[in-house]
């Protein structure tokens, strides 16, 4: 039997028995991005951490607010589907800089922070 076919079966073996119910749940997977390059954000990264299916995004301590009119997080997936999310200034102008993906948002490329209302990117940083 060839190699990579035995490989093959093995990581389906793993794979089967870690989703079977009663099993123990896979660990929580936590990349850190590249740093963000922008007009308006420079420099600070966004950790994903994907846990049961569920992805969230932190951005780091050195991501400022950039202090445009209606900045909000922008996704971008592996096959380049974009996805304009939430606002990222609340209430009483508070930063957020956390968020947790919908569902229908199945991975991450990259993150840009976008002014909605300039239509501009205001920086990115990719995985």
């Amino acid at each position: 039997m060839q190699m990579w076919l035995i490989g093959m079966i093995a990581a389906a073996a793993t794979l089967g028995s870690a989703m079977k119910p009663g099993g123990p749940a896979p660990d929580p997977v936590v990349r850190i991005s590249k740093p963000f390059a922008g007009p308006k954000v420079n420099g600070g990264t966004v950790t994903m951490s994907t846990d049961m299916g569920r992805i969230t995004l932190t951005l780091s301590d050195e991501v400022k607010d950039p202090k445009t009119p209606d900045p909000h997080w922008q996704i971008v997936d592996s096959k380049g589907r974009t996805y304009l999310l939430d606002r990222m200034t609340l209430e009483d102008d508070k930063f957020s800089k956390q968020i947790v993906l919908p569902d229908y948002v199945k991975d991450v490329a990259k993150v840009v922070i976008y002014c909605a209302w300039a239509e501009a990117n205001l920086g990115e940083a990719s995985f």
